[in-house]
């Protein structure tokens, strides 16, 4: 019988003290579009977020998965065919 309530209480208080944590990644809190200043094969994070947007397409990218940006023009991409887009848009209407 002890044995059984020791296991409920232990569950109960890791219930409570997973409920009051705020969940934290590598990039700062979670949520949130972060600010980054794009540097030559990395970035640098200026103000803490999960993501950035495209600017060709508003898609959300999460840091963790951005490949593609513009160093010149300070601007993130989703996808290699967003970087052609602006880059070459003539290229593409053929």
């Amino acid at each position: 019988m002890l044995g059984y309530i020791w296991k409920h209480l232990a569950r109960s208080n890791r219930r409570e003290r997973s409920e009051n944590l705020t969940v934290l990644n590598k990039f700062g809190p979670s949520g949130g579009e972060a600010q980054l200043q794009y540097l030559d094969g990395d970035f640098r994070v200026i103000s803490p977020g999960t993501y950035v947007r495209c600017a060709v397409t508003d898609a959300r990218i999460p840091l963790d998965e951005l490949k593609y940006w513009s160093v010149d023009l300070q601007e993130a991409y989703a996808l290699p065919s967003a970087v052609l887009q602006r880059h070459f848009p003539a290229a593409l209407k053929t």
